[in-house]
């Protein structure tokens, strides 16, 4: 997909900001079982063709409004994702100003996961 340059121009500025992991590493850690908040900020239509097991929804049209009441510990690990990795690089820049403090981007998203033929899920 050819993203809009305004859009790009956005997306680096948030990622100069967050930090990001990537589809091997969420994949490991979902495998060892580690606790943290996996959060798929796509489409809701999107989310309900299929996610990443595990996977809340909190779509980045709404996060800002419906994270506190899912998430309310500011300290606790999250992992974004969405199509790609862009959605979600703007949705951790968003909750890192929200005074949250541990807050990752899943770079290559859906498409890298599918990509690896990793499992996905739907509800």
């Amino acid at each position: 997909m050819q993203h809009a340059p305004r859009f790009l121009k956005i997306v680096d500025d948030a990622k100069s900001r967050i930090k990001e992991t990537n589809v091997d590493e969420v994949k490991n850690r979902l495998d060892r079982g580690e606790k943290f908040m996996l959060v798929d900020v796509r489409e809701e239509s999107e989310f309900a063709k299929d996610h990443l097991p595990g996977a809340i929804h909190l779509g980045k049209g709404v996060i800002e409004r419906d994270v506190e009441a899912r998430i309310p510990d500011l300290n606790m690990p999250v992992v974004l994702y969405c199509g790609g990795g862009f959605r979600s690089a703007l949705a951790a820049d968003t909750l890192q100003k929200m005074g949250y403090t541990n807050v990752l981007s899943m770079d290559g998203g859906v498409r890298g996961w599918r990509e690896k033929q990793f499992p996905m899920t739907r509800d």
